[in-house]
């Protein structure tokens, strides 16, 4: 259902989605619209598409708006909060959805790897979260951050080390966040599980391992959007994380699913 377009933009929530360009962030990001919040979409590279996504929330009736910046730079990731808040003349959440997903193993483990997946996955969270309290405090306000986690906390793997460590960390970020910055600021992870083809996986193997859940259907981008909405106004819940998996952390496997499917 579209927003009501009698409500003031003044009057309708604001949010910043990361990463809102592409696959789950313009998920969440119409999501979010569809139910009248108004959104800044980042973007690092894809500006054209940050800038499609905002013509289709602008269709459902909401204020959007392309900011952008590269997360892997600290102080590029402090300004974020601050252009969307200009934007769209506050921000009242912040949904950390981008994320760097590269392979490595104990064997292949390198610092630079591990960096370079640290600043954008955990250190840029926290500073947006960290942005936003000072956004709110200014204001006399409260808000809430959504963390992007995933299922394999729960259920963890040798695989795609950088980004398991960096998600960790995420996650314990989640906890001490909504500790430190409560009550102004509220703290909620989400954790999907398998809900794209990913890297060398082909639509085939999705299909299969994505039914290879308890419930016989892993998670789709737009099970996730609801539960990053659900999060957002569900003022009484802060520092935990929702898994949105179909229930595939219940079923370990031992390896990341595409590898558990072809045996290696």
């Amino acid at each position: 259902m579209p927003p009501d377009a009698t409500i003031p933009s003044s009057s309708r929530p604001k949010v910043l989605v990361t990463g809102g360009a592409h696959r789950l962030g313009r998920e969440i990001a119409l999501h979010l619209a569809a139910q009248g919040w108004d959104v800044a979409v980042h973007y690092h590279r894809s500006k054209p598409a940050a800038e499609d996504v905002c013509a289709e929330l602008r269709a459902l009736g909401t204020q959007a708006a392309a900011v952008g910046a590269d997360l892997a730079d600290p102080a590029a990731a402090r300004d974020l909060l601050p252009q969307a808040a200009a934007a769209l003349g506050r921000v009242d959440a912040v949904v950390n959805n981008a994320a760097l997903f590269e392979y490595d193993d104990a064997q292949h483990f390198s610092v630079d790897a591990a960096q370079r997946h640290y600043q954008i996955n955990t250190i840029a969270p926290v500073l947006l979260a960290q942005a936003l309290h000072a956004h709110l405090c200014a204001r006399g306000a409260q808000g809430c951050v959504v963390n992007l986690l995933d299922q394999k906390l729960a259920n963890p793997d040798p695989d795609y080390l950088s980004y398991t460590l960096s998600k960790a960390a995420l996650q314990a970020a989640t906890v001490v966040l909504a500790q430190a910055l409560a009550p102004t600021l509220r703290v909620v992870g989400v954790a999907p599980g398998l809900m794209l083809p990913s890297g060398p996986m082909t639509e085939d193997e999705f299909t299969r391992v994505h039914s290879r859940t308890p419930l016989a259907r892993g998670s789709t981008p737009q099970d996730v959007a609801q539960a990053v909405h659900f999060a957002l106004q569900a003022r009484a819940v802060t520092g935990t994380t929702l898994l949105v998996d179909g229930g595939q952390h219940l079923a370990g496997a031992g390896r990341d699913v595409l590898f558990a499917l072809r045996g290696e």
